[in-house]
């Protein structure tokens, strides 16, 4: 890697499928010599009942306590793979703005490593992907990584149907 990255930010929405994402910033990380920031965007609009009321805000800081100690164990994660400098962070509001360009203006990241989407066809037409959007509206680098069964399809130039 040629590019030297002085902050790194690793945003995650707290579910496994994000630990490769995770894995991969800790290793850009380590390479770099550098500071890695891990953030989760809470979406306020989506604590909706089906009724289209509001959430309470017990509930919202019930969530936001859950999150902020998922992201307690994905920094002492990054600590012990041995990242020096680790900070985690939550933010309310839309995940595509405040990663792509609210955070980093704010933490002068340099690199963002995001995970590709997890929508369907269909739901990317219709709402778009978080990551689609950050990667052609972020104010810095974007390295997307790939689920794991995708990467590995990529290796072998196979798809797990064409294996007789």
């Amino acid at each position: 890697m040629d590019q030297q990255y002085n902050n790194i930010l690793a945003p995650v929405d707290g579910s496994k499928a994000t630990d490769p994402v995770l894995d991969k910033a800790i290793e850009v990380a380590k390479l770099n010599d550098t500071h890695l920031d891990i953030l989760n965007v809470l979406e306020v609009n989506q604590f909706s009942d089906t009724y289209g009321g509001a959430v309470s805000g017990d509930v919202i800081y019930k969530l936001s306590e859950d999150v902020q100690a998922r992201l307690n164990e994905l920094k002492q994660k990054a600590l012990d793979a041995g990242v020096k400098s680790v900070d985690i962070h939550v933010r309310f509001g839309n995940p595509k703005p405040v990663i792509a360009r609210e955070f980093p203006a704010d933490h002068d990241t340099q690199l963002i490593i995001i995970g590709s989407t997890g929508l369907t066809a269909v739901e990317r037409l219709m709402i778009g992907s978080v990551t689609n959007y950050v990667s052609r509206s972020a104010v810095c680098d974007v390295l997307i990584v790939k689920p794991a069964e995708l990467a590995k399809l990529g290796k072998s130039g196979k798809s797990k149907s064409s294996k007789k």
